[in-house]
């Protein structure tokens, strides 16, 4: 019998995972092709044989997404799966319609057919959209069973932007390791906060070889989520993280919506920014969709190192850029940070923008007045460095995971602003760590 022919849509993360969890070694089908968004500069390269195994000796071409239904014609394409997050359900129905007026199926590939069994115990955070606070939810899970005695790794959701047989499986215990792989600001971003804390990081393509390292140096392996995408291991705690700041899109964005449907613990964040309305919206739709998740309520408090520094200024306000690109959030903690603190003015940094920059804004119209830190690579972080030497401002407030100042110059004063994750009233992520896992004895 012919294989079928399988073409993958992804963005550089969840459509490997499933090749290579599930299609890799199976001959009944043959992957042609995969496509690329979201993500700049990753089309064009090849998914390369040592990662693609023995049925694909010359590896498989990464192409454009906008090049779909040529290739499904090019390739007489039988089946095209959808792999990659953060995007609305009508997105997603388009982009089937699409292939199914081209001749072929579309699918989505379910969690048990791809995701790994650890042999160690697996917590997973994830969330509904991205810039939910799903990195403070992980520093506080991991802070935690460190205070109850676990040694843990943090195995971070897949980043793959250069040589991807290189990057194959890859470990990050300090600095000096960021700089060794040649990490991107939105690498470091995720990166950086665990090795602050003293938590190793794996993270790379191979998530089967990523594991069974890990496993043989922690007690607990925690799943450090990316987008709203689902766990790649299959987990003993599953906590989804929520933002009301968005209410609705817990049910209309994929494929968060099954974050929240296989949730045991929902983390409803930011309640202390978000309006009243925004709280019930989102709380009551958690329920309605999961009722038997275990519902618990924070904050993300800010921490600016000298608020008085904002008061009267002119400011550049630069935020998390996947939270304002496909996360869609015209703001972040730094807006907020400018606002609390008292700044004159929070300058438009569009007039300023050079190269990529730019273009991110036309790609991303809902983005505020606050600038995107992308930085996907060199050239892309110079025109960051670029656009923020560019603005006539007093003051930029840096609203990041990570200190740029590590891997851009600044020349203006500059504020940076933290924020950590706390659990209002009960039951704690502590109370439900500890009646989970127990303490090490």
């Amino acid at each position: 019998m012919a294989r079928k022919r399988i073409l993958i849509m992804g963005a550089a993360g969840r459509d490997f995972h499933n090749f290579n969890t599930f299609f890799r070694d199976n001959e009944d089908f043959e992957v042609v092709a995969f496509t690329a968004t979201q993500i700049p500069d990753i089309e064009g390269r090849t998914y390369p044989a040592e990662l693609a195994g023995k049925l694909y000796p010359k590896g498989i071409p990464i192409h454009p997404e906008e090049e779909l239904l040529d290739l499904i014609k090019q390739h007489k394409v039988d089946q095209v799966v959808f792999a990659y997050s953060d995007v609305m359900h009508t997105y997603v129905m388009n982009k089937a319609s699409m292939v199914l007026a081209a001749g072929a199926d579309f699918r989505l590939m379910g969690f048990d057919s791809t995701s790994i069994k650890s042999t160690k115990p697996v917590v997973s955070v994830c969330a509904v959209r991205t810039g939910s606070g799903k990195s403070q939810t992980t520093r506080r899970v991991s802070l935690i069973l460190r205070e109850m005695g676990y040694k843990v790794a943090a195995i971070r959701h897949p980043m793959p932007y250069g040589d991807l047989a290189k990057q194959a499986v890859q470990r990050f215990a300090n600095y000096d390791d960021l700089d060794k792989h040649d990490c991107t600001i939105e690498e470091r971003e995720e990166y950086e906060p665990h090795i602050d804390n003293g938590v190793i990081v794996y993270a790379g393509v191979d998530y089967e070889r990523i594991v069974r390292q890990a496993e043989q140096e922690v007690d607990i392996v925690l799943w450090d989520g990316g987008n709203n995408d689902l766990p790649f291991y299959k987990p003993d705690l599953h906590i989804v993280v929520a933002d009301p700041h968005r209410p609705g899109h817990e049910l209309t964005y994929h494929p968060g919506e099954a974050n929240v449907r296989m949730a045991d613990v929902f983390v409803l964040n930011k309640v202390d920014t978000a309006t009243p309305e925004g709280v019930l919206t989102v709380r009551e739709s958690l329920r309605s969709l999961n009722p038997k998740a275990v519902m618990i309520e924070a904050a993300s408090p800010l921490f600016v190192d000298d608020p008085a520094a904002i008061q009267g200024k002119r400011v550049l306000v630069v935020e998390d850029g996947p939270t304002l690109t496909h996360g869609e959030m015209a703001y972040g903690a730094g807006w907020v940070a400018a606002r609390r603190f008292g700044a004159a003015e929070i300058v438009d940094p569009r007039p300023f923008a050079v190269g990529s920059i730019v273009e991110t804004y036309k790609k991303y119209p809902t983005t505020g007045m606050v600038l995107p830190a992308m930085g996907y690579g060199t050239k892309q972080m110079k025109e960051l460095e670029k656009t923020i030497a560019n603005a006539d401002v007093d003051l930029v407030i840096v609203g990041t995971p990570i200190d740029l100042t590590r891997i851009i110059k600044i020349k203006q004063p500059h504020q940076r602003v933290r924020y950590e994750l706390q659990e209002i009233g009960q039951p704690t992520l502590a109370d439900l760590l500890e009646k989970k896992f127990g303490r090490k004895s």
